[in-house]
This record gives C-alpha cells, sequence and structure tokens, in this order.
C-alpha cells in the first residue's frame, strides 16, 4: 500500500519513514511539510492512506480534509497527532478521517492502524475514543445553539465568549494564532457579526435560550441504546478483537 506522510516537523517524517520501512506492504511515496503540500500529494499520487498531522501549516478540517476527500475519494486521512482535545477529534472525523491516533502509540501499533484504515476500518485510539463519546453527548444541544459553525468553531465562539483574547485562545487549544484569527474570522461571517463583542452577545443569548441538556450516550452504545457507538460511524471489528468495535480494538495501540 502506498502512503504519504504529513507533518510540519521533518524529524518526525523522518521517523515515520524509517519506521514504516520495516513493513514490506508499506511504501512510503511522499511527504509534505503543509496542509496545501499533503493535498498536491494526495491530487497527484492518489496514496492508499495519508497520515497527516492536525498541527500542520494552513491546516483547517472542514477545508483541507474535505478537499483532500474530494481530489482523492480513494485515500483514507490518518490524523497522527498530539492534538487530542474533542474538539479536534470530532471535527477531524466529521471531516472525513478514517482513524485518529496520538503520536504516543508505539511503532507497531501505528503500522498497524494504516493498515486498518487502508482496508476500510474506523481506528480511534483510546483516549480519542473517550473524547468522541463525549463530544457526541454534548454534539445535538450544541448544534441546536449555533448549526451553522463547526464543532472546532463552536470552541472557538464559546472561548470568545469567556473573554479570552485569541493568544490564550491559540494556546488553549495548541493552534496558532494565525489559525486562530482564520476561525473567528469565518464565525463573523457566518453569524453575520463585525466584530468580537458582537459574537459574545449572540453567544451570551444563545446560552440563554438554551434547552436543558439530553442525557449523554452511555459509553459503548449511541442513543437508542441498540446501535454501537462504532458502528453509527462506520467501524468494522479488528481481526484481533473478534466482536469488539473497532475503536475499542485500537485501545491496544497507545498503551
Amino acid at each position: 500500500m502506498t502512503v504519504v506522510l504529513a507533518d510540519a516537523q521533518p524529524v518526525v517524517r523522518k521517523g515515520l519513514r524509517a519506521l514504516l520501512s520495516s513493513s514490506a506492504e508499506v511504501t512510503v511515496v511522499a511527504e509534505a511539510g503543509t496542509a496545501r503540500e499533503a493535498m498536491k500529494g494526495a491530487a497527484s499520487l492518489r496514496p492508499d492512506v495519508l497520515v497527516l498531522d492536525i498541527e500542520l501549516p494552513d491546516f483547517q478540517a472542514g477545508v483541507t480534509l474535505q478537499e483532500i476527500a474530494r481530489i482523492s475519494p480513494s485515500t483514507a486521512v490518518l490524523v497522527f497527532t498530539a492534538v487530542e482535545d474533542e474538539g479536534s477529534v470530532f471535527a477531524a472525523m466529521r471531516a472525513g478521517a478514517r482513524g485518529y491516533v496520538l503520536k504516543s502509540c508505539p511503532g507497531d501499533g501505528i503500522v498497524r492502524t494504516i493498515r486498518g484504515v487502508a482496508t476500510g476500518e474506523v481506528i480511534l485510539g483510546p483516549r480519542v475514543a473517550d473524547q468522541l463519546i463525549a463530544q457526541l453527548g454534548r454534539e445535538p444541544r450544541n448544534q441546536q445553539l449555533f448549526p451553522e459553525l463547526t464543532a472546532r468553531e463552536r470552541q472557538v465562539l464559546e472561548l470568545i465568549a469567556s473573554g479570552m483574547r485569541n493568544g490564550a485562545i491559540a494556546t488553549q487549544l495548541h493552534l496558532s494564532p494565525k489559525t486562530v484569527s482564520n476561525h473567528i474570522s469565518t464565525i463573523f461571517n457566518k453569524l453575520n457579526v463585525s466584530d468580537r463583542y458582537e459574537a459574545i452577545e449572540v453567544a451570551r443569548k444563545a446560552r440563554l435560550e438554551r434547552p436543558a441538556p439530553s442525557p449523554a450516550p452511555s459509553p459503548d452504545r449511541v442513543s437508542g441504546g441498540s446501535v454501537p457507538l462504532a458502528h453509527r460511524w462506520g467501524a468494522t471489528p479488528l481481526p484481533e478483537v473478534g466482536d469488539s468495535a473497532a475503536y475499542v480494538g485500537a485501545r491496544s495501540i497507545e498503551r
């Protein structure tokens, strides 16, 4: 299978290439240091898997991942990052990522994960799965407030409403100041406001009108108690786990 590695740090790309070279079934065909380069690689090479860090310069989940899906629909995107906040996880999965694992996972784990997403499985690391479950429990309520915003944009709006400035938001969400500024500009356009003060007022009014929260789903089931969470995301069982959902099987990846 062919793989493109996209990470801002050359040392990370070099380490991944060396690790993957030990697997006869994996061929690294290109590297990228920015989101734009990653999209170009996907378009020209059509790799089976694109291993991508969401901290790439100029990365935006709702733009980058959806564009990759458009230009190379056969490419499975595996997010391989140090970022584990639930907003980032949910935004990436909603935008089309097939897997999301942290850089703390062992070497054999990343090889198995690449193999899994290449064959159509959805694979999440353990802490990532927990974050996704928590976010799913709150998502219906948040979507009622601002359905036009992405999960990340709603997160940024909440921090703006709490009084944070751009630099503090960037630190809190592990983003660059430029990325935060881009998110804020998009929020202003979508909410039809001209500045952060108007945005704060919109957020505060929405809080006052917020409906009572619905109970979060249990850890292994979605609402209704009959559909396994991983199956809602199209996940398939990992061979070594049998009937367990893929995201549960991935719990061994980051230990």
